[in-house]
């Protein structure tokens, strides 16, 4: 039985801590979903497409498996994206205590719903600290986020300008 997989996030935009999340996460399942989710609480900087496009390029930039596939996901529950796939894990990245608090409820739930199990990954310490909220505070501050960010990102991210960098329409 081939062990499936599915990492969920806004991915607004991709970090070095979700690449990592990634990579860590590829090498325990046999096919790893990475799927682009619509979060209503959070203003978009880029849209969906422009997402997926750049973890595709991040995932093939950083030379990971050919079992990981990218896509997106916007209507409906995150468990059903699950059953299409034949998925029966949620991977989630966790920095911090107020990660867990936030993500146990709904860990519950998912299981609950479908029999969908979440397992929870620390990122590596080194990107610990970084956030998508965060890099998309630096980048529209005209600040570098290249340290934080997959090199594809930070090629996007920095030919724009403050005033390029509004949030978008999904």
């Amino acid at each position: 039985m081939r062990r499936i997989a599915v990492v969920p996030g806004s991915f607004d935009p991709v970090t070095l801590g979700h690449l990592d999340v990634i990579e860590r996460a590829a090498n325990l399942f046999d096919e790893l979903h990475v799927l682009v989710v619509h979060n209503p609480d959070k203003g978009a900087l880029l849209p969906i497409g422009q997402r997926v496009s750049l973890l595709e390029r991040s995932i093939s930039d950083a030379g990971l498996g050919g079992h990981i596939r990218v896509a997106s996901w916007s209507v409906g529950l995150l468990v059903d994206y699950c059953t299409d796939v034949g998925a029966t894990v949620l991977v989630k990245g966790i920095r911090s205590q107020v990660d867990v608090a936030y993500e146990t409820p709904m860990a519950i739930v998912n299981r609950n719903l479908a029999h969908v199990e979440t397992v929870f990954l620390l990122p590596d310490p080194a990107h610990a600290h970084v956030s998508s909220s965060l890099v998309r505070q630096v980048a529209a501050l005209g600040g570098d986020v290249t340290p934080y960010v997959p090199p594809a990102v930070g090629e996007y991210l920095q030919p724009h300008t403050s005033v390029d960098l509004v949030p978008a329409a999904d």
